[in-house]
């Protein structure tokens, strides 16, 4: 039988190879909570929720208490019937990272079941998708010397982040595209500029010939009209990542006309959430891309399947368990460098 028998709640800790800096953030670890549903049959499905204080006001001991809530209302549940269970993991409002692990290990409990992968269960649209490598905050030569590594790994999307210091972040930017020449780059204020601020960083870059494929939330996650004064005053496409977290928050950035992208993350808007705004984003001509916050290779697997099961993304932004220390790696993908694609 694919009923549900049991559920587990674990804590794992991860080391970053080397402090992860962002606007107003330094992060030295990432403490991640492990979904475990176990079926009468036998199968066991995984998934991983890595919650965010700065982005959903999670903590990961908020997570943790909920293994009881979590064993009452889904024990004796059948996979097969996922979208009863996706209905009761929606309620779970202030733990976006916790319904999206749930929501994922339902779909692996199920696939296994079906003996398909999730990947394929969404509709298999790739074989392969091109992730990005991320340079964090920190000195111009630093910042520079990363780039570098990363475009010499192979990696062609760079990942700059940016939004403490616009001097020197409009010279860093363009130090790192002398050196990295060819590669594509997608630009993250984290939330970190004013609206004029935003305009300026992104004129003085396209006056100095550096081309920005994606600019990513420039302003603070409440300032629609300061994301949208920027879309309509930037030289580059605008994306929204902290401020999309749900599908509601993207219909309101569509009405307003504020991005040409969004930044779909599974532990903001967990499966359901993620897959209406995959739609919604069709209907409306907005193209999107994908990210993480600090999931394991356990974690960017949910997202790997994701994108290679709807095929709805022009960037992928899957690097965050090759910024941890992992004893091993438990992805049910490969990767050979920037690509991913199924075993």
């Amino acid at each position: 039988m694919a009923k549900v028998k049991d559920i587990r709640l674990i804590l794992k800790r991860y080391g970053y190879r080397k402090p992860f800096r962002i606007t107003g953030s330094v992060s030295f670890e990432a403490s991640n909570v492990e979904v475990e549903i176990l079926l009468e049959n036998g199968i066991v499905g995984c998934g991983e929720a890595s919650p965010s204080f700065r982005v959903n006001g999670e903590k990961v001991e908020m997570l943790l208490t909920m293994e009881n809530f979590l064993k009452e209302n889904f024990l004796g549940l059948n996979v097969r019937n996922y979208a009863a269970i996706f209905q009761i993991a929606d309620k779970l409002l202030a733990t976006p990272s916790l319904k999206a692990a749930v929501q994922y290990a339902t779909l692996d409990a199920l696939c296994q079941e079906l003996g398909i992968s999730v990947a394929g269960f969404l509709g298999g649209s790739k074989s392969e998708i091109e992730t990005d490598k991320t340079v964090g905050i920190d000195t111009i030569e630093k910042r520079v010397k990363d780039a570098e590594e990363i475009f010499k790994e192979g990696f062609r999307t760079i990942k700059v982040k940016v939004g403490e210091n616009l001097k020197e972040d409009i010279e860093a930017v363009q130090q790192i595209a002398r050196v990295t020449k060819g590669a594509v780059y997608i630009i993250d204020a984290n939330m970190g500029y004013t609206p004029k601020q935003a305009v300026e960083f992104a004129t003085q870059l396209y006056k100095s010939g550096v081309d920005i494929a994606v600019y990513e939330q420039p302003v603070a996650w409440y300032d629609i009209d300061g994301l949208r004064y920027v879309r309509f005053n930037s030289p580059f496409p605008v994306a929204a990542d902290e401020s999309a977290k749900t599908k509601y928050d993207v219909m309101r950035l569509i009405k307003q006309e504020a991005v040409d992208y969004v930044n779909i993350k599974l532990m903001k808007s967990g499966i359901s959430d993620a897959l209406a705004i995959v739609e919604l984003a069709r209907s409306a001509g907005l193209k999107l891309m994908i990210g993480c916050m600090a999931e394991s290779s356990l974690g960017i697997n949910q997202s790997v399947q994701f994108a290679l099961g709807t095929g709805a993304f022009e960037f992928h932004d899957l690097d965050s368990h090759m910024l941890l220390i992992e004893p091993s790696f438990r992805g049910k993908f490969v990767q050979e460098g920037p690509k991913m694609r199924l075993e």
